[in-house]
């Protein structure tokens, strides 16, 4: 029997009069019990009970009550007790309920049906069915608008965002606001490149969320979901509600799996034989001799050894383990959970490496017996240890000769092959090692002071810690060099992070002949303190005491920095519906930042939505086709304050010379009062329709953002001592797009059901407007009318068949190619589309959910240097030129000593014959699951099988496609099993 259940039953009997009769039964849909069905009393409030994972249920009530059923997904259903004691109630679908579900939108919720605004969400459903250990990774292909891009697949590393585009020149003022149990949670990167250099950028701190906390995210996307966050939500919002207690029995959940990783694709590299023979035909090209250190064509080194380098290096297994477990329950005034995890994943490197994380997580929710007064605690730890080498085997993967020698010598020493051989796995002995725990706590406190009348407050806390080191022993050298311990060095660098939120509201709703009115008023208040230290030592009297910086010759300061960053809001919300026809939300926010000069501190944001929902007109009412309409549109403001901390104002570093036995300080920054806010403009209109009761539902949208007003460093001239000034740009940046989402049901029986959902996004990136840009330094950046992500190329005419080498098109006529002159021509290398599809298959206790993700997209080909040095090389490469007269697609091999062949190799990676089709569909996610049919009472056993990446089809010809820098591991194919108990 359920908390609620007893709670009811107690209170019952102590009621005889009203209350006669026990009754119990279970709830179906038709096929089979369902769990977490609500059974109350119809018109008497304090009396309820919730169905047990059997669906069955107990309550007390009078032979004339009538019970209402409700679950969401299903039609209500109203039964009639007539004095019976056993009642069993079946369900009937409704996906017309689909839009009565309330959506987050930050500081309130709203009805899918009624929210004006445009919000994507995935609940804990589609989180759970990933093998993934980032929560930005679950997003990736599942929502229209949303870009997510794997940087590495190195574990602990980073993704890339990009809500509706790029907003702002800078490249790191693009991240969205992450909300967390509405708590702010920086997303403000952490790691510096002294340390971090086995990642592409720097890494995020949300890799230390764990997906399977999360109840639900939901993406605000414009201008009337986001408006009302006012600066913080220019380039979108991230709401992350993790998971919380529910009313009904106590109910422990355990989940075990295990799993393994491997690199996607390789590149086609050229085995010995084409090898060789490109060498050799490189040193016929030039004319030259072979030099003493050409130990793979001079006979040093084996003429008919091969090895495939990115096996060898790449082709490991990571091992993945994930173990979490909670505890739920509650009666209808109090909810709890409690809950913790673990994972582990370790690396396709060779060495023995680890990363490991876990963490634990608390919610407590509770309501007095008026209903009045409600408290929500909920509280998340998590903790990192992060142990990697500080290099990334994927360079000497792709370039090291197929005849190089072994990595180990008989000895199962590492090999130098007599000095010959820079032997790659020197590196195993250097750590990037990385320690993060940071703690996220939330209370929201509410009173029903009156009818319709609420006032609330939410406290936040978040405490960010990251300590970060980066070990290179003398153990790396080559021992032929008697290397010392002298040459060791280590790089540190630490952070942490603190910050508070107070956000009180007041919240007002009434519902009159007129409509119905919501009006929301509220405040933030929130401090943030940041420290920032960053030191490194060299020459150390033994590598035993590297970590101890007291024990090195030369110990440097590279940054020792505190900031304090304050912002302070007002914010109000007013929403009219009436008849739930027609729909008006209104949003304005004043938002004040530290990080801006005086006078312009404060800044006023707002916006205005629109929805009419024209399916509920009187001459649509009744009509069997059309199940929902509606046409919504929004425009409004939003801001962006993320230059960091203190950049108007001036300031001094450190000189690091000392005068007269005193380190000096030297200028570093030039105030400026003019220091103001960016601007974010944001337009969208959209249509909701659903066909026959919402089976057929599609969402179609137009969007336009116009950021100006651009934060970034305008050049001055060196004469003054400083070469940039920060300042505001008079830039403007567009982004456009259109976003569609389609979800069918395509079938639906008490035995089989069939689910398909697609996401679709078109959108463009284009700079309006640069006054200057011709004479700025981003004169070779930037383009007005193009894509702010592009390439500025050669343009490659082919190879002239009877020199042998590239030609490219001379723009300037001046005879030569030089640069910027004849590098002139544009590549757009942002998705020129994306999405996903998934569909989801249930079939009794057997489910099955796949996703497929699309892009359309350019990027660079893998560069490998010019063709004939001491590097292997794609194998398309063998359709270089060698004779006079040949007609090929690369031209003459060089061993560096032809100046015009190499000036055109490297010309070649700069030239539009570099870009070529990188798109792909990948199947990046399957999930099945089967409930074991067990005798056991309210427990239930999961088998699951899940796997991530798994097929990719891609023209794209040197590897994965998916990659935002050279050089660095690619995402990884995961197949993992596991179990799930619930009892």
């Amino acid at each position: 029997m359920s908390f609620s259940s007893l709670y009811a039953r107690n209170t019952l009997r102590s009621n005889p009069n009203h209350y006669q009769q026990h009754i119990k039964g279970t709830v179906t849909d038709g096929s089979g019990p369902l769990p977490g069905v609500t059974i109350s009393v119809k018109n008497k409030s304090g009396v309820v009970a919730v169905t047990d994972y059997s669906g069955q249920y107990v309550l007390n009530a009078a032979a004339t009550d009538t019970l209402q059923v409700s679950f969401i997904g299903f039609k209500t259903a109203l039964v009639p007790v007539n004095g019976r004691t056993k009642i069993d109630i079946v369900l009937k679908y409704d996906t017309t309920t689909l839009q009565e579900v309330r959506v987050n939108a930050g500081y309130y919720s709203v009805k899918e049906s009624e929210r004006t605004g445009s919000i994507a969400r995935i609940t804990s459903k589609d989180i759970e069915a990933q093998p993934v250990a980032n929560v930005l990774a679950v997003m990736q292909g599942r929502m229209a608008g949303v870009s997510v891009t794997q940087s590495t697949g190195v574990p602990g590393g980073g993704f890339d965002i990009k809500i509706r585009g790029q907003n702002s020149l800078r490249s790191d003022a693009n991240s969205p606001l992450y909300i967390i149990d509405g708590v702010p949670f920086s997303s403000e990167a952490v790691g510096s490149y002294l340390t971090n250099t086995a990642f592409p950028s720097p890494i995020s701190p949300l890799s230390s969320i764990n997906p399977d906390t999360i109840e639900s995210i939901e993406v605000l996307k414009d201008a009337d979901a986001t408006a009302i966050y006012g600066s913080r939500g220019a380039n979108g919002v991230v709401l992350i509600t993790t998971k919380k207690g529910r009313t009904g029995k106590t109910e422990f959940n355990i989940t075990a799996s295990t799993g393994f990783g491997k690199v996607t694709r390789f590149l086609k590299l050229m085995n010995t034989q084409d090898y060789l023979t490109m060498r050799k035909q490189a040193f016929t090209n030039d004319g030259v001799a072979y030099n003493s250190w050409d130990y793979d064509v001079n006979g040093t080194w084996d003429q008919n050894r091969y090895t495939d380098w990115q096996k060898e290096l790449l082709g490991g297994t990571a091992m993945i383990n994930n173990l979490q477990g909670t505890v739920s329950g509650g009666s209808s005034n109090t909810q709890f959970l409690f809950g913790g995890n673990y994972y582990s994943e370790s690396t396709v490197f060779p060495g023995s490496f680890l990363y490991k994380k876990g963490g634990v997580q608390a919610n407590v929710n509770h309501k007095s017996e008026d209903q009045k007064f409600r408290i929500n605690f909920s509280a998340v730890y998590n903790s990192q240890n992060n142990d990697q080498p500080s290099y990334d085997f994927t360079y000497d993967a792709r370039s090291l000769p197929p005849n190089a020698p072994a990595l180990y010598d008989a000895s199962g020493n590492l090999n130098w092959e007599n000095n010959t051989f820079d032997n790659p796995l020197r590196n195993l002995n250097t750590k990037m090692e990385a320690v993060t725990n940071d703690l996220t706590a939330s209370v929201l406190l509410s009173y029903e002071i009156f009818r319709n009348l609420n006032i609330k407050s939410s406290f936040g806390f978040t405490d960010f810690s990251s300590g970060e080191r980066r070990v290179i022993p003398s153990t790396t050298i080559n021992p032929a060099y008697n290397p010392t311990s002298a040459n060791s060095s280590i790089f540190v660098n630490d952070t942490d992070r603190r910050s508070w939120i107070i956000e009180p509201q007041l919240n007002w709703s009434t519902d009159t002949g007129l409509g119905k009115i919501e009006l929301l008023l509220g405040s933030t208040f929130q401090s943030q303190t940041t420290e920032r230290f960053q030191q490194s030592g060299t020459g150390f009297s033994s590598n035993s005491l590297i970590y101890n910086l007291a024990a090195a010759k030369t110990v440097r300061m590279l940054l020792d920095d505190e900031a304090l960053y304050k912002y302070q809001a007002f914010f109000a919300r007013f929403n009219y519906n009436w008849e739930q026809r027609y729909i008006v939300n209104l949003t304005a926010r004043r938002d004040g930042s530290s990080r801006f000069g005086p006078g312009k501190q404060f800044a006023n944001f707002g916006a205005i939505g629109a929805a009419w929902l024209f399916s509920n007109e009187h001459f649509l009412k009744d009509n069997l086709w059309l199940s929902f309409g509606k046409l919504r549109a929004s425009y409004g403001t939003t801001g962006n304050d993320q230059i960091g901390d203190y950049q108007f104002l001036d300031t001094y570093t450190t000189s690091g010379v000392l005068y007269n036995g005193v380190v000096g300080l030297r200028p570093s920054r030039l105030f400026n009062e003019d220091f103001g806010w960016e601007t974010n403009k944001k337009f969208e209109t959209a249509l909701e329709i659903g066909f026959l009761q919402d089976k057929i539902f599609l969402t179609a949208a137009w969007y336009q953002n116009r950021s100006s007003n651009q934060l970034v460093g305008l050049s001055i001239p060196g004469t003054t001592g400083f070469t940039a000034l920060q300042a505001n740009l008079d830039a403007t940046v567009e982004n456009s797009g259109y976003e569609f989402t389609l979800r069918t049901t395509n079938f639906k029986t008490k035995d089989f059901s069939w689910i398909t959902s697609l996401n679709y996004t078109a959108s463009r990136n284009r700079l309006i407007s640069f006054p200057g840009l011709e004479s700025s330094s981003y004169s070779q950046m930037y383009r007005i009318g193009k894509p702010l992500n592009i390439a500025l190329l050669y343009q490659l005419n082919g190879v002239n068949p009877q020199t042998g080498l590239y030609e490219f098109e001379d723009i300037d006529n001046d005879g030569a190619i030089s640069f910027p002159e004849d590098r002139q021509k544009t590549a757009d290398l942002n998705p020129q589309y994306y999405g996903g599809l998934q569909n989801q298959f249930v079939y009794k206790r057997f489910s099955l959910d796949f996703l497929f993700q699309f892009v359309k997209q350019k990027n660079r080909t893998y560069p490998m240097g010019p063709a004939g040095m001491m590097s292997n090389q794609q194998q398309r490469i063998n359709d270089s030129w060698i004779n006079s007269g040949d007609i090929t697609q690369y031209q003459l091999y060089t061993t560096g000593l032809n100046n015009d062949a190499l000036t055109g190799d490297y010309h070649y990676t700069d030239s539009n014959a570099s870009i070529v089709d990188a798109s792909f569909i990948r199947l990046k996610n399957i999930s099945m699951m089967y409930d074991l049919p067990v005798n056991l009472k309210e427990s239930r056993i999961r088998l699951i099988l899940q796997g991530q990446n798994l097929l990719t089809f891609t023209k794209y010809p040197d590897g994965d496609p998916e990659f935002t820098a050279y050089g660095f591991l690619p995402p990884l194919r995961v197949i993992s099993a596991g179990v799930q108990l619930t009892f």
